[in-house]
């Protein structure tokens, strides 16, 4: 059984690969209903009170918030690019503010007339107000990122491949718009307090391989993350990666961007013993737990495959 009390330095003794009292539990998203089924009452996006009390009494030493336009695990209502197309859009119809339904973004046009200024407005209230409510020894992880996947879903994915051929311009263009918001985000966390590492979720492959050429990658997206990496590094925090899929061609892109942390060692298609023998002496590897296993498997099964 874990102990509730948070302890943080086991976390940060973990990403600088050393070896902790026990090793900490790590993910990014929890749902709403499974915490509510944990903790034995309802858990809301705005009850943070409640958030802090579940994160620490399952046995983690931080409590995840997002920020930037987008929240992991898919566009939400709560994401706050959601929450300005749907008041641009003066429409709360699931087309209005759901990426995976509508994307915006088709034409020249398109990118000029975007409501840019409506979506870098940001919502950092969440980060101050859970300060009252964190234990001794949490922290803060900030959840941010999104740069690529924010870039397709905004173009709907068959333009935007076919806009990163014919038209390289928009598509760098929207890249840059889309990293300076998500960049200036991380910025702004540097100052609160409890802020303890950034962990960038950004999807950029399948089980079969990247989504798109690595070459895109290093020309558009991964020179961002490494300025975060060295932003974060400099305040004393450290800079964590999620990808799905199979990252084996762009494991030397995540080192030279300077990552602390790789996460979810996708088990689907990543052997995590061999992805230790080529690069664990430089990152804090994440995860490898099957999610079919957490969502169906027995308590000893899981107990098993985590061993």
């Amino acid at each position: 059984m874990y102990a509730t009390q948070p302890d943080f330095s086991r976390v940060a003794t973990t990403i600088q690969r050393r070896e902790p009292d026990r090793v900490p539990l790590g993910e990014i998203l929890v749902a709403y209903e499974i915490q509510s089924q944990f903790l034995g009452r309802t858990v809301t996006e705005d009850d943070l009170k409640s958030q802090v009390e579940f994160w620490s009494q399952a046995g983690y030493d931080y409590i995840p918030l997002s920020v930037g336009m987008m929240t992991p695990g898919g566009v939400t209502r709560e994401s706050q690019i959601s929450k300005a197309l749907s008041r641009v859009a003066g429409d709360e119809r699931d087309e209005a503010w759901n990426l995976e339904v509508r994307s915006w973004i088709h034409d020249e046009r398109d990118f000029e007339r975007f409501p840019w200024e409506e979506v870098a407005k940001l919502d950092f209230s969440k980060f101050m107000q859970v300060q009252q409510y964190l234990p001794a020894g949490m922290k803060i992880i900030a959840l941010s990122g999104k740069i690529f996947t924010l870039t397709w879903l905004m173009m709907g994915f068959e333009n935007f491949g076919v806009n990163l051929l014919l038209k390289p311009e928009l598509t760098a263009a929207l890249f840059e718009k889309v990293a300076q918001i998500q960049f200036d985000a991380v910025a702004q966390i540097q100052n609160i307090p409890n802020v303890a590492a950034v962990w960038a979720v950004d999807d950029i492959a399948f089980g079969s391989g990247p989504i798109i050429k690595p070459a895109y990658f290093r020309k558009y997206v991964f020179p961002w993350y490494k300025e975060m990496a060295r932003r974060c590094h400099a305040a004393g925090m450290f800079f964590g990666f999620h990808s799905d899929g199979v990252l084996w061609d762009m494991l030397p892109d995540l080192l030279d961007i300077g990552i602390d942390a790789l996460h979810p060692i996708d088990p689907t298609c990543m052997d995590i013993n061999e992805v230790k023998r080529r690069v664990g002496d430089r990152l804090c590897l994440f995860g490898n737990i099957s999610n079919e296993i957490l969502m169906t498997g027995t308590p000893a099964e899981v107990a098993a495959l985590t061993k």
